[in-house]
């Protein structure tokens, strides 16, 4: 069994660690050229991002080629899930290949605008995360063909969110949510960065480069606000605009360098 996964904050990457098999970063994937995946199961774990499969995911997918008898999906979440299911089959269907088993485990949600990571870290044991993920290796070991089920609503909300692409949402509503060279418009960095790259590392997009003449960083027109950057710097040098705190997150279970690794 394969294991394709993108982290951010270490929350999927202990899913596809957990779920087992060989795993392989999906931007490490796209960085080689590699779209090509074969084997008796393969899995892909990946965050949501408003509501829905992040473009990052949807371009690697589209491009990806998966020969196997069992394909499954797996989104880690924080709040609400959307119509990601739906998505995904979307997707599919465009890209000529067929889910046969997609869930959803609920996790921190790791959003910096609008959450506050000491109150988020404070509500995940009564997430149940250790039992849903149990039931989902069952579901996988067994070769449950099993597609979550969604609402009308749950399919308005995603679409909506699909609709607004990289246009920036009311301040009071969630703060910021740009892409590309927008994110500029929401990013400051202030007096305490050491320029100690390590986000530099954990983008997975190469977005990020050392800017030694003002000494702090530069950042590219490639952001699709995975926030790997905000939340690992070492200095908390890095903050969103109207964040709603200083506090940050990594998955307890995943360890800095694995972050770095996972997105070189």
């Amino acid at each position: 069994m394969k294991i394709l996964y993108f982290t951010a904050t270490g929350n999927s990457l202990y899913i596809a660690k957990s779920i087992g098999g060989e795993i392989y970063s999906i931007p490490q994937m796209i960085k080689e050229g590699r779209y090509e995946f074969t084997d008796d199961k393969i899995g892909i774990v990946f965050p949501l991002h408003s509501w829905s499969v992040t473009p990052y995911i949807v371009d690697f997918l589209k491009k990806a080629t998966f020969n196997c008898n069992y394909l499954f999906a797996i989104t880690t979440y924080g709040i609400y899930s959307g119509a990601v299911a739906k998505h995904l089959q979307d997707i599919g269907k465009e890209a000529g290949f067929s889910f046969s088993y997609i869930n959803k485990i609920k996790m921190v949600d790791n959003y910096i605008p609008t959450f506050n990571m000491d109150k988020e870290v404070k509500k995940e044991p009564k997430k149940g995360i250790e039992k849903q993920l149990e039931g989902i290796k069952s579901d996988i070991a067994n070769s449950k063909k099993w597609i979550m089920k969604e609402s009308i609503i749950d399919k308005m909300a995603t679409n909506h969110m699909l609709k607004r692409g990289s246009k920036p949402y009311n301040k009071k509503r969630l703060k910021v949510h740009a892409y590309g060279e927008g994110i500029k418009n929401y990013i400051d960095v202030d007096d305490s960065c050491t320029q100690c790259g390590v986000c530099a590392k954990v983008c997975p997009v190469d977005n990020i480069t050392m800017d030694y003449k003002n000494g702090k960083i530069a950042l590219s027109d490639k952001c699709f606000m995975c926030f790997a950057c905000v939340h690992h710097c070492p200095s908390n040098a890095i903050h969103i605009k109207g964040q709603v705190s200083k506090s940050r997150y990594r998955n307890s279970h995943i360890k800095l360098k694995e972050i770095i690794d996972a997105n070189k």
